[in-house]
């Protein structure tokens, strides 16, 4: 008998334990996800992005399936720049498609605002 309460312990403070560590790996993913201001261009063979703060570019994933359809309704000439602000987050890009050429992805969760007219400041320099 004693030894089945010392198991139904130890099965209970593992099982807390694995739930405590999961928690920690969904507060950190919903973290990592934030506001980018920069220039996006999509056309054939192209979806980046350059970050108007850093000067990075970026390959763009577009996971909320809306950034593309946007920029579409625009009826601008590919690939023309227009500035958007998206929620979002990097990941370093897959060396083995069209994103290999760029250090990282942008996977954009969640478009924010778009935009032909692109604001003064470094964006527009």
């Amino acid at each position: 008998m004693k030894l089945i309460k010392q198991i139904m312990l130890l099965s209970f403070i593992l099982a807390l334990a694995i739930t405590a560590c999961n928690r920690n790996s969904a507060d950190q993913k919903q973290s990592d996800v934030r506001v980018i201001k920069g220039l996006y261009s999509f056309g054939p063979e192209l979806k980046s992005f350059t970050d108007c703060d850093e000067g990075r570019e970026y390959w763009v994933a577009d996971s909320a399936k809306t950034l593309e359809l946007a920029y579409s309704e625009l009826n601008l000439e590919k690939p023309f720049p227009v500035y958007i602000e998206v929620e979002g987050h990097i990941i370093k890009s897959d060396s083995l498609t069209v994103s290999a050429d760029f250090d990282s992805t942008l996977v954009v969760t969640k478009l924010i605002k778009i935009t032909k007219e692109i604001p003064d400041g470094p964006c527009n320099q």
